[in-house]
């Protein structure tokens, strides 16, 4: 079976070795996954950001929170305190579980699936994708979601540096698309 902690152990003396890590506390570490979605037209309607605070908390297998808005905003017809999205953040044995159950069950699952891409990093190590649906995670039920709703995943390390960071994520068999 799939282990995420197993891979990272394995992946160590790889890092060490290309980058030439002469410290240990060097070493890629990945502090938390935020998963979140901006609900648009949807925040007027209460039901329907309780059932996409439910599929995220399911996801997640952690209570997410629904994020008022910080400012109100003319074009966008929203108000300061206002429903604007939901998210949750993962830590610890939490982000661990969620990665090993979306590189080895949920992204299998994506319909035309090639890869994520590579350019989503911000040139701090921290890794950005987004989903276009929920329903490739085993634990959503169709039957009880309202509307089919993306989501965006953030990765967030604390190396520094895209390619370290990359390189990483490409030992524990994160699912990047072929180089062109």
């Amino acid at each position: 079976m799939f282990n995420v902690n197993t891979k990272i152990e394995e992946a160590k003396p790889v890092l060490t070795e290309e980058f030439g890590l002469k410290n240990p506390m060097l070493l890629p570490k990945f502090e938390k996954i935020v998963i979140s979605v901006g609900a648009g037209d949807d925040s007027k309607d209460s039901k329907l950001m309780q059932n996409i605070a439910d599929t995220i908390s399911l996801i997640a297998n952690q209570k997410a929170v629904i994020v008022p808005a910080k400012k109100s905003v003319a074009t966008f017809k929203i108000r300061e305190g206002m429903n604007a999205g939901v998210k949750v953040t993962l830590r610890g044995k939490k982000m661990y579980n969620f990665l090993e159950k979306f590189i080895s069950i949920a992204s299998p699952r994506i319909k035309d699936f090639r890869g994520f891409p590579r350019n989503g990093f911000d040139g701090r190590g921290n890794y950005a994708f987004g989903l276009q649906e929920q329903l490739m995670f085993p634990e959503v039920n169709y039957d009880d979601i309202i509307r089919v709703h993306g989501m965006n995943i953030n990765i967030v390390t604390n190396c520094g540096d895209d390619k370290l960071a990359q390189r990483q994520l490409e030992l524990i068999g994160f699912p990047f698309a072929k180089k062109a």
